[in-house]
């Protein structure tokens, strides 16, 4: 299984490409559980630090696919480290706000303004399209993207708590910025290769998000979010119900391994099916994989359940991403790729809100309900994807000269 990514590996740039990108998106997980940490120890409560935080990752769902369209205008170089150091202000005066007791508009405010920060997933992705469009190479470097995504949500959220409750309490999001600009400090010392597109073009071009395949994907990675945040409510409370609530952290480790172990086994695979039947497969896997979690009786059994669903998880987002690089025009990938991306974090988002809501009035069964429903819709939407007929051909070309 190593040969892909050592073959992935022997690229020029590439090791410090990953290198820099991983520490520049954990950014991201840092930041929204940071808020939360920092305002909940610095103004007694949980209500404002939830309601800042939403913001955060509210504003970077919607400023995240813009920074990216104009990134494939104008290219990473012009736009990256603005967008960064825009975002990395923002979550500096956030915390001199909250150090300093400020109003609770101004918390708001500069939480907008750190959530311009860019998606380094799908900046890393487009660098990688650049070097291997077309090639089985591709696909083993998204996969690996997948898993460093799990690994920055596996890491930085007990990151960032720790520093806040070991250091002080501005300390998490303080090193995620910081993190932030780092990262993409590194990542710009690598060359990016010019697209071959004209500005004309580019400025003509429309929005990707409406073209028709690229909304139903980026719903169907909502949907996938939703299942995401659900199982993280769902595991907590569940856990709370049995008077373990220790062991959510278990289940909640289970989802990331099945998910992280599936994406490194599938990047290895040379797959010759096309990528709409391909979808079809792991979306169906990934629904039917809801279903147990409704008859879920112990902690052993929640673990198992969460497990299995992770292994199909990473292969469905795989996929997904390779289906948009087949759709989109190459010079507006990185768009087409953060609104994937961001479809995913919305869904989370939502998915953790409606569970917990509902896991409040029904119990945790209902809360599980939630991710059965979005499983269903992932299904559905993955059968439309089925219609997409359109590929795109072309040579790849090396990260760095």
């Amino acid at each position: 299984m190593a040969t892909p990514y050592r073959t992935l590996f022997a690229l020029p740039g590439a090791a410090r490409l990953t290198f820099a990108s991983f520490i520049a998106r954990m950014a991201l997980p840092m930041c929204g559980i940071g808020i939360i940490t920092m305002l909940s120890q610095s103004r007694g409560g949980y209500a404002l630090a939830g309601a800042v935080a939403a913001t955060f990752v509210f504003i970077y769902a919607i400023c995240a696919p813009q920074i990216s369209r104009l990134v494939d205008r104008h290219g990473q170089k012009r736009i990256l480290p603005l967008a960064a150091g825009i975002s990395a202000c923002g979550i500096f005066a956030l915390l001199l706000c909250a150090y300093l007791q400020a109003p609770n508009w101004a918390l708001f405010v500069t939480a907008i303004i750190a959530g311009t920060m860019p998606s380094m997933s799908a900046m890393t992705r487009a660098r990688w399209t650049q070097a291997y469009k077309d090639q089985p190479e591709l696909q083993t470097a998204y996969s690996l993207e997948t898993v460093l995504d799990e690994l920055s949500f596996i890491s930085g959220p007990p990151l960032s708590v720790g520093l806040c409750i070991g250091v002080f309490p501005e300390a998490g999001p303080m090193v995620a910025a910081l993190l932030l600009m780092v990262g993409v400090a590194l990542f710009m010392t690598i060359p990016e290769v010019a697209n071959d597109a004209s500005n004309a073009v580019r400025r003509s071009a429309r929005p990707v998000v409406l073209r028709p395949e690229v909304a139903v994907l980026t719903l169907l990675m909502v949907a996938m979010g939703v299942v995401v945040g659900t199982v993280d409510i769902g595991s907590v409370a569940f856990a709370e119900e049995l008077g373990q609530p220790a062991a959510a952290s278990v289940v909640l480790s289970a989802y990331a391994l099945g998910s992280c172990l599936a994406g490194l086994v599938f990047g290895a695979l040379k797959l010759t099916m096309a990528l709409q039947r391909l979808l079809l497969f792991t979306g169906a896997a990934t629904a039917l994989a809801t279903l147990p979690l409704l008859a879920a009786e112990n902690m052993t059994g929640l673990s198992l359940m969460v497990l299995v669903a992770g292994v199909f998880f990473a292969p469905t987002m795989i996929v997904a991403m390779a289906l948009v690089e087949r759709i989109v025009p190459a010079f507006q990938l990185t768009e087409g790729l953060t609104w994937l991306l961001a479809g995913l974090n919305t869904g989370t988002a939502i998915g953790a809100a409606l569970s917990g809501q509902i896991v409040d009035l029904y119990g945790v069964q209902a809360g599980f309900g939630v991710a059965v429903t979005a499983g269903g819709a992932i299904l559905v939407l993955s059968v439309i994807c089925l219609g997409f007929n359109k590929s795109v051909s072309g040579r790849g070309e090396r990260l760095a000269t």
